[in-house]
């Protein structure tokens, strides 16, 4: 493989000329191209002779074809990680039930529901806020100092009940005051009156003139209007001491107190004393579109009574069930929305005021309508549709037309027929025509009290020499049963007795024959028990016992009880459960 590039070596008879000044070196000189040498196999790679001219550089093909090999090498390993790593498609198992043919993918398997027909309630789900029906800031209507309190903070209060009293003494000697002045007042105007009456019969004897009776009769006039204003202060008085003892003018919730007793509190004080929140009934106030505005009404006048069902913030807690109560008279241009006020008895008082609910108002229920859960409607090209699984286990897109939504169904007006089946799980690979499994039902356990179990079944047990016997059990659960030895012949029998088992679903139990036989040829039982299945782990015994013929040699005579008793053969295993 490796050829060497040799130049001819000048003949040493042939004499050399003197280079000229103006020649070139042989050095600078590019060498001239020469054949290759032949090598002969045997010999080792020729070398290049020393000589006068400086040696060239010798140029093989063995690195090149290195590279070459290298690059290649590392080329079919990229190749072989990029294969054994690359995803393919897992190929069907030979033979799998259910393939039609060899390599086929197997049924994709589906959850599914039937559609049905039953009620759908159409019902507006709004955010609303809980508003009382009266809210009162009881305030001082005098002022003076506050002298003693009459609630406790929280407290429930019907009307006419003592909330406050504000010192009544200056406004008790007003009244004083006033009530003296009004006595004098009336003495006058009875002293004029008396008068009166004496120019009056001194004017019908011509005594005096008649300009002095009619003056008389002006006066007493005027002392009757003194009279009347005395009077009014009197009543202003006693009014004023009638706002000293302050009152609760609704039924309610008292709040906070916003004043100590001891302040002087005035009429003009913004906060007052203390509010007061009616919370029995109570309302929850809420809008509602203007599309839906027709179907409340036509409802209201037919003279139907609308449901309204309030719910916490988080739309998961019921809190109270009322009814509609009022409209507003006008729609809000901005939002479209029309309030609406829906009436509580809040006995519980879980509506407190101010509180964020979702009302949910029933406007109407429709009746005999096609249902299918929410899951199964898909949306897409077609719009909506869903994929109905046909008598062959294969699906098809059929498009429907929805209704509303109650809860976690949906109304079906067209496209579908009560009675077939929907697939509700499962749909993310799915299209027309695609074969698909439907998976079970899941199954229910029974539950049983903590840390218990009890099960049934029946078994048979075959004793042998030494009392040695094998049982199985069919029931729910797996156990062990210990039972006593017996010594004698050989017999058979069935199997009797207790132990304990864990829950599980079918088991088969062994255990040993309490006695030997006796010499009519009777055998007692063994000992095959099972448990029920609970939710945790649990401890069960159960019985499965019966009698059967058998015999025994008149010499068999039942041994002491043993701890427990070994099968001499392994269980058979549990019925599979259906």
């Amino acid at each position: 493989m490796d050829e060497t590039v040799n130049r001819p070596e000048p003949d040493p008879d042939t004499p050399r000329s003197s280079p000229s000044p103006l020649s070139i070196p042989p050095a600078s000189l590019p060498p001239a191209p020469q054949p290759p040498a032949s090598r002969s196999p045997s010999s080792a790679p020729p070398v290049a002779r020393e000589t006068g001219v400086p040696r060239e550089t010798v140029v093989t093909r063995r690195s090149r074809w290195r590279a070459w090999l290298i690059g290649l090498i590392l080329i079919l390993l990229t190749a072989a990680v990029a294969w054994h790593f690359w995803p393919r498609p897992a190929t069907a198992p030979a033979g799998r039930a259910g393939s039609g043919r060899a390599g086929a993918a197997p049924p994709q398997l589906v959850g599914s529901a039937a559609a049905d027909t039953g009620d759908i309630r159409i019902i507006l789900n709004e955010l609303g806020t809980v508003t009382p029906l009266a809210t009162v800031t009881v305030k001082t209507q005098i002022s003076g100092q506050y002298t003693q309190i009459g609630f406790q903070e929280g407290q429930l209060v019907n009307k006419g009940d003592f909330l406050a009293q504000i010192d009544p003494r200056p406004y008790q000697v007003a009244l004083q005051q006033a009530t003296g002045q009004l006595a004098h007042d009336q003495g006058l105007l009875d002293q004029a009156r008396t008068d009166l009456k004496r120019y009056q019969t001194l004017g019908r004897q011509d005594s005096i003139s008649q300009q002095q009776v009619d003056d008389q009769k002006f006066v007493v006039a005027q002392y009757e209007g003194t009279v009347q204003a005395d009077q009014a202060m009197v009543n202003s008085a006693n009014l004023n001491l009638t706002y000293c003892h302050i009152v609760a003018p609704v039924t309610g919730q008292v709040g906070l107190r916003q004043v100590d007793p001891g302040n002087y509190v005035q009429a003009s004080d913004a906060n007052g004393l203390v509010v007061i929140t009616q919370m029995q009934p109570i309302s929850v106030i809420f809008s509602v579109p203007e599309d839906n505005l027709p179907d409340i009404i036509s409802r209201l006048r037919s003279g139907a009574t609308l449901s309204v069902e309030a719910y916490d913030r988080a739309n998961v807690r019921h809190l109270a069930t009322g009814q509609l109560s009022n409209l507003d008279n006008q729609i809000d241009t901005t939002t479209g929305m029309l309030k609406l006020r829906a009436t509580f008895g809040n006995p519980d008082q879980l509506l407190y005021p101010n509180q964020f609910v979702n009302a949910r108002l029933l406007v109407n229920t429709m009746h005999g309508v096609v249902r299918v859960p929410v899951a199964a409607v898909q949306r897409g090209e077609p719009g909506t549709y869903v994929y109905v699984i046909n008598a062959n286990n294969t699906v098809a897109v059929r498009p429907v037309k929805l209704g509303p939504t109650d809860g976690g169904v949906v109304a079906v007006s067209s496209g579908l027929k009560a009675g077939e089946k929907v697939v509700t799980d499962g749909t993310d690979r799915l299209r027309d025509g695609v074969a698909v499994q439907v998976a079970p039902p899941p199954a229910q356990g029974v539950q049983g009290a903590a840390g218990q179990g009890a099960g049934q079944g029946a078994g048979q047990g075959t004793e042998q020499v030494n009392g040695q016997g094998t049982g199985q059990g069919n029931g729910q659960g797996t156990g062990q049963g210990n039972g006593r030895q017996g010594t004698g012949a050989q017999g058979t029998g069935q199997g009797h007795g207790g132990g304990h088992g864990t829950g599980g679903l079918g088991g088969a139990a062994s255990g040993a024959p309490t006695q030997g036989a006796a010499p009519s040829g009777s055998a007692t039982s063994g000992s095959a028990t099972s448990g029920s299945p609970t939710p945790g782990s649990a401890r069960g015994s159960g019985d499965a016992g019966g009698s059967g013929p058998g015999s025994a040699a008149p010499d068999a005579q039942p041994a002491a009880r043993s701890p427990a008793a070994t099968p001499s053969t392994p269980p058979a295993p549990p019925p599979a459960a259906k």
